[in-house]
């Protein structure tokens, strides 16, 4: 079957190999039981940072490789991907949550955080969205009001993964009413506040060992120490990093489709009816033609989103394409996945079933298709 060009090098391969060593040995065994119990062991998050796959852009002088190139960022996601590890929550610390504090932290923030991020000592989230505010930000009712020295923090969010498991928060707040998108700012809460709290750990379709919790915040005192960059520029903040994590779950659409591709063909070949294997029917083959077709065309796409990310030349309306697009393939391919397997591909001991229920959140989570689709529209001038 014909491939597309590869953007990798050598370096490359040998560290994905590196990777797929250490899913093999310390995700593949164990992630079932992680399944049932809602959340990953929190002991695999120091093994990934004692191997060196968490937050590795980060400098060396604070711990990490200095390897700023996201090549390396999408073969992790990748891998993980291919394996249905849908519980780690590796991508979202390296590729959307940790830049953050790399990118506007002080150099004291840095020193204080950074060794543990890099390390998997310290997991982190980003906590944007709320009961009454989901892709629109403008909607946000968290409250951090300026007390001198510090904030008070007030409010509430959901749907946040790494939310129960995690020991920073960047939360964005409204520290201005009056200023429109410029209200709002970044605040790093640490587990142990007085005030913060935890919800339940929301029983989600799919991604049962990724925990997604809600947050409360209760009169949190936040030591003015803890805004991440300037106050005032959270909402700019947000909107410059949000290329880069559209990009990084394309990244999982595609190899996620790579995946299902994979299962579907190996099925074809080896489930038979009326005599021979399934893939002898034309209907079939026609159905993995299309499906192989348009996994060469997402790889090719994505492929050439992720050097234009390390360029410095991907836009927010490329990455807005790349969202919806690969994550609405991903959607699509699976659902043909689970009906060419008929009624076994509605059970969950096989794995086209769980990767069914994990792609759905795919086209909702870091903007819905309808939020990629407008921003796309007004970049045309529409």
């Amino acid at each position: 079957m014909a491939t597309p060009t590869s953007i990798y090098e050598q370096e490359h391969e040998d560290f994905r190999q590196m990777v797929r060593t250490f899913l093999e040995k310390e995700v593949a065994p164990y992630h079932d039981q992680w399944e049932k119990d809602g959340h990953v062991d929190r002991e695999v998050w120091r093994k990934a940072g004692a191997t060196g796959l968490l937050a590795f852009d980060v400098e060396e002088q604070y711990g990490g490789l200095g390897l700023k190139d996201f090549r390396y960022n999408a073969v992790v996601t990748e891998e993980i991907s291919k394996v249905g590890a849908s519980g780690l929550g590796f991508p979202l610390h390296t590729d959307i949550i940790v830049p953050y504090i790399s990118e506007l932290g002080t150099e004291e923030q840095k020193q204080r955080w950074l060794p543990g991020l890099v390390a998997g000592e310290i997991i982190s989230a980003i906590a944007m969205t709320e009961p009454g505010a989901g892709s629109d930000l403008q909607g946000i009712r968290t409250t951090a009001v300026d007390k001198g020295d510090h904030y008070v923090l007030n409010g509430s969010k959901t749907f946040i993964s790494n939310g129960i498991m995690s020991d920073l928060v960047i939360v964005v707040a409204r520290t201005d009413a009056d200023a429109g998108h410029m209200g709002f700012s970044l605040l790093v809460v640490e587990r142990g506040m007085e005030g913060f709290e935890r919800g339940r750990n929301l029983d989600k379709v799919g991604m049962k060992a990724q925990d997604t919790g809600e947050l409360f915040f209760d009169n949190v005192i936040v030591p003015k120490e803890n805004l991440l960059g300037e106050e005032g520029h959270g909402f700019i903040y947000l909107m410059q990093n949000l290329p880069q994590e559209r990009i990084s779950i394309g990244v999982i659409a595609v190899a996620a489709c790579e995946h299902v591709l994979n299962l579907c063909l190996d099925y074809a070949k080896q489930r038979e009816a009326f005599g021979k294997p399934i893939g002898k029917f034309q209907h079939n083959r026609f159905l993995l033609a299309e499906m192989a077709t348009e996994v060469y065309i997402a790889r090719t796409f994505i492929n050439d989103c992720i050097l234009k990310l390390n360029a410095g030349e991907a836009d927010t309306a490329l990455a807005s394409m790349a969202k919806w697009w690969t994550t609405e393939l991903q959607t699509k391919l699976v659902d043909r996945g689970v009906q060419l397997h008929g009624g076994y591909g509605y059970m969950l001991e096989y794995p086209i079933a769980k990767a069914f229920i994990d792609s759905r959140i795919q086209t909702i989570y870091g903007g819905t298709t309808e939020i990629q689709k407008e921003i796309i529209g007004r970049s045309l001038g529409i």
